[in-house]
């Protein structure tokens, strides 16, 4: 285990951060510009005051004998002239007209200013404790206190007195820590703020009577924080609010894990009860399920059944009706073709009547028609016997040459070529040429 307060060490770097941030800045004075005479540094030297850091802010202005000293409404001044046993101008933010040969003049700020104690103390226990506090205070008569403090430092006005003060706080607040146990400092803090602004209002104030103190008015004295400068005491100190913190936090987490532990086996438990029955309850869905499906599969079987033996005996009954219906067709069919029978019957007898009327009518007309084409036969033969007997040689002889090119042309080609010669036949005339035409037919019909 290290030795080293790391607590310790993280509040004085924090408290130096504060010093550092409390610490009042100036910007440092321009150059005077080139043949300008020397400003002096310190305020009442006569001249322009030139500014430092963390001091205030005076402007002069003017020449040689004529000037005049502007102060800030927030510092006090004091102005004091050569011969003269009391100030000429005592207060805050007074401004005056100031001779550099005879007057002098000290500027203090007047604002609130604090005071940041570190006092490392020596408890009854013989512990080392570091106690921070702060102190504020401001400048209450003014003319009491720049008789009696040191107000001289250019930077910094108010250094010495701070530091002063801060003496006097700091042994104010080991004298009381020294009466003080560890536990006490670190639990109440109220005497220690009580003894020290009791001896910092003495010094500052005055107590009463005809001593007036510095000028000076305590605003507030606060302390900080108190801490135990040996880690090893520190921790020692935390351990047993640790332990009885730790304590009541594993039995808390005892009976936490004991509710815990109980909650589940009661949860487990109706769990189990739940899943039981669930169990049960889809035991009994199901069962009741498959009664529900095999009294829905019977109904079904026996509507089926039912509904074969309907359609069975309706198609016996319609086979029946159709058996009978075609009973009844082959009965009708059978009558119409009977009937068909005897109207074919009649139709052939009335068809032979007729046929046979017919047949004699048209015999009839035919040998009416024979005995009218005899006669027209034997009218046209005896006419025609008038013509032949009325026609000349020469007409025969005339029809005979019309038709000799279709006789020639029906005649077959010869084979060979036989001349006959018909004696006796005069070939001159047409009498004779028809003769041996007429043997020439003949011949040819003999040799086909």
């Amino acid at each position: 285990m290290s030795n080293t307060n790391t607590y310790l060490d993280q509040v004085v770097r924090q408290q130096e951060r504060l010093e550092a941030d409390l610490r009042s800045k100036r910007s440092a004075a321009p150059a005077p510009a080139a043949g300008a005479p020397p400003q002096p540094q310190r305020p009442g030297g006569g001249g322009a005051v030139q500014p430092t850091p963390n001091a205030v802010e005076v402007r002069v202005t003017g020449f040689g004998r004529w000037k005049t000293v502007l102060v800030p409404p927030n510092a006090f001044v004091v102005h004091t002239r050569r011969g003269r046993p009391e100030p000429l101008h005592v207060g805050l933010g007074v401004s005056f007209r100031y001779n550099p040969a005879t007057d002098s003049y000290l500027v203090v700020p007047g604002a609130m200013q604090t005071i940041l104690i570190n006092a490392y103390c020596i408890c009854r226990e013989l512990q080392g404790v570091l106690v921070q506090a702060y102190v504020q205070w401001i400048i209450q008569d003014f003319a009491t206190a720049y008789r009696r403090l040191d107000f001289g430092d250019a930077e910094d006005p108010m250094r010495l007195v701070n530091l002063q003060l801060k003496e006097q706080a700091e042994a104010a607040i080991k004298d009381k820590v020294s009466t003080m146990g560890v536990a006490d400092v670190l639990s109440d803090k109220q005497p220690i703020i009580e003894e020290l602004t009791a001896r910092l209002r003495g010094v500052a104030e005055g107590s009463g009577g005809a001593d007036e103190g510095l000028g000076l008015r305590i605003v507030t004295v606060q302390i900080k924080e108190a801490v135990v400068s040996s880690s090893r005491l520190w921790e020692n100190l935390q351990k047993p609010y640790r332990s009885e913190q730790g304590r009541i936090a594993r039995l808390a987490e005892l009976a936490a894990e004991q509710a815990i532990a109980e909650r589940e086996l009661t949860a487990g438990r109706q769990r189990e009860t739940q899943r039981i029955e669930s169990e049960r309850e889809l035991a009994d869905l199901r069962a009741h399920n498959a009664a529900l499906e095999f009294d829905r599969e019977t109904a079904e079987a026996l509507r089926r059944s039912q509904r074969e033996q309907e359609d069975a005996r309706a198609l016996a009954d319609l086979q029946d009706a159709t058996n009978r219906h075609a009973l009844a067709l082959e009965r009708e069919r059978a009558a119409e073709e009977a009937e068909i029978g005897r109207l074919r019957i009649e139709r052939e007898t009335e068809l032979a009547r007729l046929t046979a009327d017919a047949e004699l009518a048209l015999a009839t007309a035919r040998a009416r028609a024979g005995h009218e084409q005899a006669l027209l036969d034997l009218e046209r033969a005896r006419l025609r016997a008038e013509i032949d007997n009325g026609q000349s040689a020469e007409s025969l002889q005339g029809r005979l040459i019309e038709r000799l090119p279709a006789i020639v042309e029906r005649l077959p080609k010869p084979a060979e070529l036989r001349a006959v010669t018909i004696g006796g036949t005069d070939g001159s005339s047409v009498a004779g040429l028809i003769a041996e035409l007429t043997a020439v037919v003949d011949a040819i019909r003999r040799r086909g």
